[in-house]
């Protein structure tokens, strides 16, 4: 065991202090205020010799935070975010419960965040981050609605890094993710001609009409066999029932496992789209934001290997995890060619749920297998 390992047998109280310091305040994507003073809060914790901070402001989001170390090699990324899922009033607090601990971002992934800092904080305590690879960390407030501006300033920070580790919530195996689906979003626009229902019933179009058969066809679309699904979750329009509708809309949900997958989709969208034969009536597709897929690379293995006999004599299991359905930043380190691992959180259940919990004792052997291989 290294001695930056040992250090950290010490550091649970520490660890969970600060953890329950950021899990307290609730950092809703859209809730800037409260991301602002969990970017205050992470601007102390990560505040330790070898390490310099930067902030990037948002006008939409609490600010992004960037921070460096100098070393020998190539960098090595690491990735994670501070805005959570949850509206102020929801799922509030942090609390004890026996062996785990409750809140929302407990898991998802404030506590990511504390295993990373602590990580850092006993190499920095013992040989210094001079010694290891330059880091670059990268914590955006913007992945939970999929990194509108998190994913460009991911890509300029995390450019010709080796690997990227990726701190998203561990799950309850501790298995590692190596592959996400990719996530998109799309707007199906339908506009068609207003008439009387009753008096000029054929001199319109009816857009709703339309809009119905374009959902029709792109739900057809969704495939157990290639992983594809599409999922139309909004749909709206007219005006009144005796009025031919002249306008409605659709917003879908898009998840494809490779980047040939996603461009067969949109090409299936858009013909969906261009072959309806509804009368004086038509839909438009357009693109909203999303994530490339995670898929292997030729390093990938190899660092699954690496870290996972790591993270074994560390007390964690290791196992490769099957594919996932949700994206996270780890897709855009990986559609840089950049070889990429995710879910090296704490071990936990219950993302995204009010039910969200991690087991508090792997806060250490997830920092521990960190530093270890980081000193590697």
């Amino acid at each position: 065991m290294s001695d930056a390992a040992d250090w950290l047998g010490t550091q649970l109280p520490a660890m969970e202090a600060a953890l329950a310091a950021l899990v307290e305040i609730n950092s809703f994507t859209g809730y800037r205020e409260g991301g602002q003073r969990v970017v205050r809060l992470l601007e102390d914790v990560f505040a330790m010799p070898g390490l310099e901070g930067e902030r990037i402001g948002s006008e939409r989001f609490a600010d992004h935070l960037v921070f460096r170390s100098t070393g020998k090699g190539d960098p090595i990324a690491l990735i994670g975010h501070l805005d959570t899922v949850f509206p102020p009033g929801t799922f509030e607090g942090y609390r004890i419960d026996g062996a785990l601990r409750r809140g929302p971002g407990v898991l998802d992934m404030k506590g990511g965040l504390v295993v990373i800092a602590w990580a850092l904080k006993s190499i920095a305590s013992t040989v210094g981050l001079s010694a290891i690879a330059p880091i670059r960390l990268v914590i955006v407030s913007d992945e939970e609605v999929g990194s509108p501006e998190g994913a460009p300033l991911l890509r300029h920070v995390i450019a010709g890094s080796q690997l990227a580790l990726v701190f998203e919530s561990g799950r309850a195996n501790d298995s590692i993710v190596t592959q996400r689906k990719g996530v998109g979003s799309a707007r199906a626009i339908a506009t068609g001609k207003p008439a009387h229902a009753g008096n000029a019933y054929w001199e319109g179009g009816n857009a709703i009409w339309a809009l119905s058969r374009f959902v029709d066809r792109v739900q057809g679309l969704s495939s157990r066999d290639s992983g594809v699904t599409v999922n139309v979750g909004t749909v709206s329009g007219g005006t009144s029932k005796n009025t031919v509708p002249a306008e409605a809309k659709a917003e879908l949900d898009l998840r494809y496992p490779t980047k040939a997958a996603h461009d067969q989709l949109w090409s299936s969208l858009h013909q969906a789209a261009e072959s309806l034969d509804v009368p004086n009536a038509q839909v438009k597709v357009e693109p909203m934001s999303g994530r490339i897929p995670m898929e292997k690379l030729p390093g990938t293995d190899a660092l699954v290997k690496k870290y996972g006999a790591i993270a074994k004599a560390h007390g964690l299991s290791a196992e490769e995890a099957p594919p996932q359905g949700g994206g996270s930043d780890g897709n855009t380190a990986a559609a840089m060619g950049i070889p990429t691992i995710d879910a090296l959180g704490p071990r936990g259940k219950g993302f995204h749920t009010p039910d969200e919990y991690i087991e508090v004792e792997t806060l250490i052997s997830r920092a521990r297998a960190l530093a270890d291989f980081l000193l590697s």
